[in-house]
């Protein structure tokens, strides 16, 4: 799964999640795309199991790049724990995703079969998204 391999603080604040992507927001490698219409995020599990989907659906042909990095940790303390005794220890990590983020490229296959293995990786994802493909953005 992916995580971040050395980070300069262990825990962070969750912060707020507002305001819509300024970078990411274009397709820039494969022909088609997973774009993100709503807010959220999106942990590393998640990220792997939309991976395997669109890989096991286009048979390993073609090419699908990652647009998305899990690099905010997410902390969860023990169940049955007593209030006070600090931030608990870092249970996974999540990537924060804003609308209009491009979470997932595909170049190499024929659109039908394209659009067919990301509309199986929408399904994994808690984030409402499109799909979208370099035709329409022009």
């Amino acid at each position: 799964m992916l995580m971040p391999s050395k980070t300069k603080y262990r825990k962070q604040q969750r912060g707020r999640n507002k305001g819509n992507a300024n970078v990411g927001n274009n397709i820039s490698f494969g022909n088609v795309a997973i774009q993100a219409v709503g807010r959220g995020f999106i942990t590393s599990r998640q990220i792997e199991a939309s991976r395997r989907a669109i890989m096991r659906s286009i048979k390993r042909q073609g090419k699908v790049w990652i647009r998305i990095f899990p690099d905010r940790p997410y902390t969860t303390t023990p169940a049955e724990t007593r209030m006070g005794k600090g931030k608990g220890t870092v249970d996974h990590w999540q990537a924060e995703i804003k609308p209009g983020r491009v979470l997932f490229e595909m170049d190499g296959v024929n659109l039908d079969q394209a659009k067919q293995a990301l509309r199986l990786a929408q399904f994994k994802l808690p984030v409402k998204t499109k799909i979208i493909s370099r035709e329409d953005t022009l």
